[in-house]
C-alpha cells in the first residue's frame, strides 16, 4: 500500500461508507448491552434511516454545512446515530466526554464558535450551569427523557423523511473537531477532514485492527473522545461489521465473560483494560477461540501482559501508536514479527520516521522525533484558529509527534517517551517507559510512573511514583525500596534505575486515562 491508496475520491463523505450496508436487511450495525445484561440491536438500515431523520432535524434548526455540534453522549446507539448525522449534513461534530464540565464546555463553544449541542439527558447539568450567552445554548438537542429547555431529538426526527440526500462534502471539508485531553495549557482543537477518515479506514481499520466486514468488533474507548472516532466508530460501521458496545463499568472478569459469551471476533482496548484482565484468577478457563484480533492503543503495553495473553488465549495483543493529531502511525500488524516492547513499523501508506534536529533520518539506534511527513493524508488538517501552534510543529515537511523513539536495524520502532518526559541524567537519555516497564515486571507493583527531578549533581534524577498491589504487605519501607532498584537494574541498564521512590494510593491522570507527568514532575520539583 502507498500513501496514493490513503486518498479519498475528490467528492467525498464518510457517511456514504455506511448507507450501502442499509440494503442488507439481516446486517447488524451495533449491538449494544447495558450493564445488567440487557441487550438492544440496530440494524444498518435502521442506523442509516434514524441518521438521516436526525440530519434534516439539524439542519432545519438553522445549522448550515460546516457548523460545529457539540455531541456529549455515552456509549449508546444514538451517538454512532448522532455523529453519522452530522456528517450526512455536511456538519462538523465536536466529541465532547459525559465528564466535561462547565468551564471544559465553555472553552469548546468559544473556541470553536458551536452552534448547537446534543446531549443525554443524564449529560445536561453542566451544560444547564452555563450562564453566558453562547450560541449552541439556542439550539439544545437531547436524548433520552425530556429535559426542560432542550429539544427531544429522537420524538423531532420521527416527523422527518427516512430518506435524505444529505449533503455533498469534499475530502478536504473538515468532519471533525476533537480537542486534545489537554495535559497542559488550554486543549488544542485538532481539525480532521473526510478525507483522513478515509485514510484511517485504510490504514488502520483493515490493517491493523483487522477488521472484516460481519465482524463482531468491541472497541471499548468511550464516545468524547478521538479514540471512539478511530475504532468503535470507523472502523465498525464503514466497513459492515457490527460494533458491540457495553453501556458498563469496568470489570475484568466481567469484560471476560463477555467477551467469551458473546464471541467477540475483534477486540481494542487500553493498556490498562488488558493489564487488569491479565491479572484475574484462572485466565486460562475463559473460552476466547473466537477472538481473531486484538489490539491496545494509548501507551505502550508492557510484554508481560502481551505474554499472559498468548499464553492463555494463543493471540497476541498487537500494539499500536498514533494521536489525536493523526491515526494509527506505528503499529504490529497482523502476521508481523513480534519483538517485546517496540511500537512496531510504520503503517501502510503513511511516511513515518525518526527524525533529528535537522529534519533527517536519524541513524539506526539513535534517539530522535518521531514524525510523520507533511504530505500523509491521515494527517490533521490544521489546529482550529491556530495557525501559529499549527506551524510550530513543523520541522520542515515534518510534523512532530512530541514523542521519541529510535529505529533498530529492522525498521521497528523503540519507544522512548515524550520529548517533555525525557530524563537526562548525568548526560545519559533515560525514557521513562523502560523503567516503569521494568518496575510493573515486579509482583508487588500494579501501577507506576517516572518522572525526572531535580539533581544538584547528575542535572536529574529518575524519581517513581509507585502504586502496590498490597500496600499492607511491604515490611521494612527502605530494604523494599532497594528491592525494587535491584529489581530494575537486573532488568535495564543499571544507570537508569529510580534512585527516588515514593510510594502513592493512585496515579493522577486525564480523563482520557493517560497518566499525568506533569502533575508529577511539578509536585517533585515542589518537594526537592
Amino acid at each position: 500500500m502507498n500513501t496514493q491508496d490513503l486518498i479519498a475520491p475528490p467528492q467525498y463523505n464518510i457517511a456514504d461508507a455506511v448507507e450501502k450496508f442499509a440494503d442488507i436487511p439481516t446486517r447488524t450495525a451495533i449491538r449494544w448491552m447495558n450493564g445488567e445484561g440487557g441487550i438492544r440491536e440496530v440494524s444498518y438500515s435502521e442506523l442509516v434511516t434514524k441518521a438521516n431523520q436526525y440530519a434534516q432535524v439539524l439542519r432545519r434548526s438553522g445549522l448550515e454545512k460546516g457548523d460545529r455540534v457539540l455531541i456529549m453522549l455515552p456509549r449508546i446507539p444514538e451517538a454512532y446515530i448522532s455523529y453519522l448525522a452530522c456528517l450526512k449534513a455536511g456538519l462538523v461534530a465536536i466529541p465532547c466526554s459525559e465528564m466535561l464540565r462547565k468551564k471544559d464546555l465553555i472553552f469548546r463553544m468559544e473556541h470553536s464558535g458551536a452552534r448547537a449541542i446534543v446531549a443525554y439527558d443524564q449529560t445536561t447539568a453542566e451544560v444547564n450551569a452555563i450562564n453566558d450567552d453562547y450560541e449552541a445554548l439556542g439550539r439544545k438537542f437531547v436524548i433520552g427523557q425530556k429535559v426542560n429547555g432542550w429539544s427531544p431529538i429522537e420524538e423531532l426526527a420521527e416527523q422527518e423523511s427516512e430518506q435524505y440526500e444529505g449533503e455533498k462534502t469534499s475530502r478536504d471539508d473538515m468532519a471533525f473537531l476533537s480537542y486534545t485531553s489537554g495535559t497542559t495549557g488550554n486543549p488544542k482543537g485538532v481539525a480532521h477532514t473526510h478525507g483522513w477518515g478515509y485514510a484511517h479506514v485504510e490504514t488502520a481499520a483493515k490493517n491493523w485492527l483487522n477488521v472484516k466486514e460481519g465482524d463482531l468488533v468491541w472497541a471499548t474507548a468511550a464516545p468524547g473522545w478521538q479514540k471512539w472516532i478511530w475504532s468503535p466508530f470507523l472502523s465498525t460501521i464503514t466497513l459492515g461489521a457490527t460494533a458491540f458496545v457495553y453501556h458498563g463499568g469496568f470489570k475484568p472478569e466481567a469484560f471476560l465473560k463477555i467477551l467469551e459469551k458473546e464471541k467477540i471476533e475483534v477486540l481494542c482496548c487500553t493498556p490498562t483494560e488488558y493489564r487488569l484482565m491479565v491479572s484475574v484468577d484462572d485466565l486460562t478457563s475463559y473460552d476466547l477461540s473466537n477472538l481473531k484480533s486484538a489490539v491496545s492503543a494509548g501507551e505502550p503495553l508492557n510484554r508481560p501482559v502481551i505474554e499472559a495473553f498468548q499464553n492463555a488465549f494463543n493471540i497476541n495483543v498487537r500494539d499500536g501508536y498514533g494521536q489525536t493529531e493523526n491515526t494509527l502511525l506505528v503499529s504490529i500488524q497482523e502476521g508481523m514479527e513480534i519483538k517485546p516492547g517496540s511500537m512496531g513499523t510504520p503503517t501502510p501508506g503513511n511516511q513515518v520516521e525518526v527524525i533529528n534536529d535537522e529534519g533527517d533520518a536519524s541513524p539506526t539506534g539513535e534517539v530522535g522525533d518521531i514524525a510523520v511527513h507533511k504530505d500523509s493524508p491521515a494527517l490533521f488538517k490544521a489546529y482550529y484558529r491556530d495557525p501559529e501552534r499549527t506551524n510550530a510543529t513543523y520541522r520542515g515537511n515534518w510534523y512532530l509527534t512530541g514523542d521519541q523513539a529510535y529505529r533498530d536495524k529492522d525498521g521497528y520502532f523503540w519507544f522512548v517517551g515524550r520529548s517533555d518526559d525525557i530524563i537526562i541524567s548525568a548526560g545519559y537519555t533515560i525514557g521513562p517507559f523502560e523503567v516503569e516497564d521494568a518496575l510493573v515486571k515486579h509482583e508487588a507493583v500494579k501501577e507506576c510512573a517516572v518522572v525526572g527531578v531535580p539533581d544538584e549533581i547528575r542535572g536529574s534524577v529518575v524519581k517513581a511514583y509507585v502504586v502496590l498491589r498490597e500496600p499492607g504487605n511491604v515490611g521494612n519501607i527502605e530494604e523494599f525500596v532497594s528491592e525494587l532498584q535491584d529489581h530494575t537494574k537486573r532488568l535495564t541498564a543499571p544507570y537508569k534505575y529510580p534512585r527516588k521512590i515514593e510510594f502513592i494510593d493512585e496515579l493522577p491522570k486525564t480523563t482520557s486515562g493517560k497518566i499525568r507527568r506533569v502533575t508529577l514532575r511539578n509536585e517533585a520539583k515542589e518537594t526537592t
